[in-house]
């Protein structure tokens, strides 16, 4: 991240000069989203260096969840300077823009987007690898700024081809709509990711597993599966049922093997499993016991169970 915050001065400068130099709204709108993109940077080093602190007593799962509001502030940052692009474009197709030394502008311009180009693949690659959505979030940003760039470059350098003032405003405008979507994405995923919404995928693979084991005889039935993730760990919760005279070294011993096969679903990952045992005729005796009101996957459970 240390070398993200470096690079995004250098952005910044460059675009701020770019501006002056040619009083382009487009070449603005691009200074402007790395103004965002610099703060967003230092925050998220912060939520970095955050996340990875050793769970507490006051936090026992662990500090990653920083990551995804730290995602929620870069997108409500990005979204606020969208918001100031649209205004100053607004106002410079009424009041008509007063462009200069555009051929300068450009030039330099260039050359900061080959620089972000090569430092928003490094940031993804780097944050998938290590299932980081800071990194993500912020490589995904600094592409998003070099997309930003390379059209006002494509714009500007039309202006300065044709000399038609009001295609620069036009494309800061451009550059508006493509950074409110970046931000849309960004604020939808660090929402999910605060909310413990379920990946789908995941939760039919573990509820694959459960019922394999329950078809090899390890198991007599299953139910309360849960998961949620954060960063590189990954939380799972479920109910195993045994018959009532197995021991519970027995059935300890099979919940053990069941586990072993749901880790394997998370190879990269950090996996905590949580098993409850049940004696089997407990299911019969309280059917809905365990089930939340609005448990979105119990009609899920009931179908592989063969309940009604």
């Amino acid at each position: 991240m240390g070398l993200s915050i470096i690079v995004s001065f250098i952005m910044l400068a460059g675009k701020v000069i770019a501006a002056q130099l040619t009083g382009s709204a487009a070449i603005f709108s691009d200074a402007a989203e790395s103004v965002v993109h610099l703060f967003a940077t230092g925050f998220a080093s912060f939520s970095l260096w955050y996340a990875a602190t050793p769970p507490d007593s006051n936090h026992p799962y662990g500090h990653g969840k920083v990551a995804y509001f730290a995602s929620a502030v870069e997108g409500v940052l990005i979204l606020v300077a969208a918001v100031g692009i649209v205004w100053t474009s607004v106002n410079d197709l009424l009041t008509g823009a007063e462009l200069q030394r555009l051929n300068i502008g450009l030039y330099l311009l260039a050359g900061l987007t080959a620089i972000n180009l090569g430092l928003g693949w490094y940031l993804v690659r780097t944050g998938r690898e290590t299932n980081s959505i800071v990194l993500v979030s912020n490589g995904q940003h600094v592409l998003t700024d070099m997309w930003t760039s390379l059209g006002v470059i494509v714009g500007v350098g039309l202006v300065w081809l044709t000399g038609v003032s009001w295609l620069d405003p036009l494309v800061a405008l451009l550059v508006a709509g493509n950074i409110l979507w970046t931000a849309y994405g960004l604020l939808r995923r660090s929402i999910y990711g605060l909310m413990d919404k379920a990946d789908g995928d995941a939760t039919q693979q573990i509820l694959d597993v459960l019922a394999s084991a329950k078809e090899q005889g390890l198991i007599a039935d299953f139910h309360q599966v849960r998961h949620r993730r954060t960063g590189d760990e990954v939380w799972i919760e479920y109910h195993l049922m045994f018959p009532g005279d197995m021991t519970i070294h027995d059935a300890h011993d099979r919940s053990h093997r069941v586990e072993d096969e749901v880790d394997r679903l998370f190879p990269d990952d950090d996996v905590h499993v949580t098993a409850h045992l049940e004696p089997r005729k407990h299911d019969a005796a309280h059917p809905d016991h365990h089930y939340e009101p609005a448990d979105p996957l119990r009609d899920v459970f009931f179908d592989l169970r063969g309940g009604d």
